[in-house]
């Protein structure tokens, strides 16, 4: 009687360890979730700099080339089109 006691207190305690170790794995799984979405959140909001700096360094480069043949036709057309182009890119960031 006494073996199925001892046997029945063994169960009990390791019961009680894989409740406790499954509760901390849980936890750690949430923290780790949560980590995970403040990361992927990160990472868009720098795509959407990184893609605003290129787009500025893209204007940058074309008003100094501007500069240098100002009154030419193809210029202002060519501006005309990245000002349409930027106005899109405004347009779809708001949405």
């Amino acid at each position: 009687m006494a073996d199925i006691n001892e046997l029945v207190n063994g169960i009990q305690i390791k019961v009680k360890k894989l409740i406790a170790l499954n509760k901390v794995l849980t936890d750690e799984n949430s923290q780790l979730k949560e980590k995970q979405v403040e990361l992927i959140n990160n990472t868009e909001d720098q795509k959407k700099i990184i893609k605003q700096l290129k787009d500025k360094n893209n204007f940058l480069k074309i008003a100094k080339s501007v500069k240098q043949f100002e009154g030419n036709a193809d210029v202002k057309s060519k501006i005309d089109e990245l000002v349409r182009e930027i106005d899109k890119c405004i347009g779809l960031l708001n949405k």
